[in-house]
Parts: C-alpha cells; structure tokens; sequence
C-alpha cells in the first residue's frame, strides 16, 4: 500500500528509490534462482554421495577447527576443554529427564541392555561404576546418555526428519546437534543437514572431550574408536590435535579381545602441537 501511495503521489526522488528498491528486489530473486538450479544440476549430475565425499576432502587438512575450545593457559586439566564447552547449563539441565533412566538403572537391567546393545560400549563400561551418591550419578548419568547420543548422531548421514534422536530427545539438545554438528545441503529441491566426514571429526572431537570429564582425564581410545566405528589413524590425529599423550594399554577383554588398546591422557604440561601423520601442506598459491 505504501509502494501505491508513492506511485501515485510521491516525489521524483522517492519513485527513483522505489524502482530502484523493485529492480534489486528482482535481482536477488534472479541469483537465488540461479544458485539454487546451478545446486540442483552439481547434485544432479554428481551425486549426493560424491558431494559427501568431496566434504570429507577439507576435514583432513584442518582438524584443529574442529575441535573444542583449548584453553592453553589452564592450571588444571578440567579447564583446558571445559564442560561448559561441551555443555551449556541450559542444555545440561535439559538432560535430566531424559537421563533418570540411567540415573535409576539396575544391575539387571545394565546385563540387558548389554545384550541388547542399547548403549554404546564406553557407556555400558560407565554404569556399571555408577556412584552411590545422588548428585554424582545424577551427573555422571546425564553425561552418559549426551555421550551415547552424541555417538549415535554421528551415524546419521543426509538428516530429513527435524528430531532425528526421537522424542525423548530434548528439543534443546536437538537443536544444538543440528546446529553445531551437521552441513546444510541441498537436494531435491529441499534444504538438508549433511553429516560430513569434517562434522564426524568434530563429534569425535566432542566425545572426546566429555569422556575425559567422565573418566577423569585418561580414556581408552579405543573403546571409542570401536564405538564410533572409526580407523585407528583417524582417532590418533584428533586425539593428538587435541594435546592428548597417548600410550599403549591392555584394555578390558570383553569389550575388544585381544587388541592392544591406545589410552589417551590429558595432563598439563600440554605437548606441543603437532600436524597429523602423513598430512600434507597446500600448496601456495603463486
């Protein structure tokens, strides 16, 4: 109705403003629609999983952006990545319902849900050292469950349903996934969350970084890398992107027979920070 009003009896300058305003109008439309068919044709004609794979490319050459916060100067190692980090109080609160099936969980039911495999192998390990006292289990409970969903996250490829963690997933919590570990994409004329091979390293990164809060700074890794069905290699460079030291261990026979496992340390002083095995330097640009 203003635009008519200024048609109509507005100045010379204002008419100028107007088209002017209409022709930028048309054409930002013209790129969206030139961008979003030149999107339609690169899927088309390569693939949704040769465009994944063109994304794990970038992962290999800067692991470092994908990690938690560092924070160097740290007098302990709780501080060094901080839980607040990883968890907001917001979210952390969030994760009391879902997590009182944890926080009340029995031996009983622990031997079932092993059978099952309803958790993942790091967090069936955890409860069965849950504490007696109500405001540490309640924690490390709530700890567990993000861990466990945090793993089962990254198994996700192309994300098309808007709480892909189901219901009991607190729509906080869910949010934050989205957000902070998936790539827009798009494909059949729809926007979609892409978890790349760069979003894996960063939820790797994550898990990381709790399981060091839950186990007290040493975790086997390769309970982990089990977990999160990743290469040794692949674990090692985001462990030691991280300033972790790493040594060999015997770990628990029942859960990785005869394998010799990788715990990995956080303690200060940190090691210097090394580029990942076998990475290799871009070129500069001439």
């Amino acid at each position: 109705q203003m635009d008519l009003c200024i048609e109509a009896f507005g100045t010379s300058k204002q008419k100028r403003a107007l088209n002017s305003r209409r022709m930028n109008a048309v054409g930002n439309d013209i790129l969206s629609t030139a961008v979003t068919k030149a999107a339609a044709n690169i899927i088309d004609s390569k693939g949704i999983t040769a465009l994944i794979q063109d994304v794990a490319q970038d992962d290999v050459q800067n692991i470092s952006v994908f990690l938690p916060p560092c924070h160097e100067d740290a007098e302990k190692p709780e501080d060094v990545y901080q839980f607040e980090d990883i968890l907001s109080p917001a979210e952390y609160e969030a994760l009391r319902v879902p997590a009182e099936v944890l926080v009340n969980i029995t031996p009983e039911e622990i031997i079932k849900k092993t059978e099952e495999k309803s958790y993942c192998s790091f967090v069936l390990e955890e409860l069965k050292f849950l504490p007696v006292d109500e405001k540490s289990r309640d924690h490390k409970a709530r700890c567990l469950w993000y861990l466990d969903t945090l793993i089962k996250f990254s198994f996700l490829k192309v994300i098309k349903k808007k709480h892909p963690m189901g219901p009991e997933c607190p729509h906080v919590i869910s949010r934050k996934l989205m957000k902070n570990f998936t790539l827009l994409t798009y494909n059949n004329d729809s926007v979609q969350n892409l978890i790349s091979a760069s979003m894996k390293a960063k939820i790797t990164a994550y898990v990381i970084a709790l399981a060091l809060h839950i186990k007290n700074f040493q975790i086997d890794l390769t309970v982990l890398q089990n977990d999160m069905k990743l290469q040794e290699s692949r674990v090692m460079d985001i462990a030691k992107a991280m300033r972790l030291k790493v040594s060999k261990s015997k770990g628990p026979p029942e859960l990785v027979p005869d394998q010799n496992h990788k715990l990995a340390t956080l303690s200060l002083p940190l090691p210097e920070h090394k580029a990942p095995a076998g990475q290799r330097k871009r070129r500069k640009m001439k």
